[in-house]
């Protein structure tokens, strides 16, 4: 599972995040709820952070990351999609994926 955006903070305002996003969006949006919920330099975390290793994240970490990317993003992940991302690089790939999926429904 991932690692991070734990919901200390209400989630991300997702009105901000309708529509089509920029990976650069994407990625500094999950860079900077990385940096405040583990208390992390932002500056630290490139798309090729690893959650585990990198930022130490533990198994709630990695639970409440999935939960925040859902609620924020409005994307759904399965335990197997999820234990298959192991970077933020990965988790801005999966969402800008799924957004694509959504946006193109519409």
């Amino acid at each position: 599972m991932l690692a991070g955006l734990c919901c200390r903070h209400a989630p991300l305002d997702r009105c901000a995040l309708m529509g089509e996003h920029s990976r650069e969006q994407v990625f500094a949006l999950i860079r900077a709820h990385l940096a405040d919920e583990l208390d992390v330099d932002p500056e630290a975390i490139g798309e090729s952070t690893r959650f585990r290793e990198d930022l130490e994240a533990d198994s709630l970490d990695l639970y409440t990351m999935v939960q925040e990317l859902e609620d924020t993003y409005g994307v759904s992940m399965s335990d197997e999609q999820a234990a298959q991302i192991l970077t933020v690089g990965q988790a801005v790939d999966f969402v800008l994926a799924v957004d694509g999926v959504s946006d193109a429904g519409r």
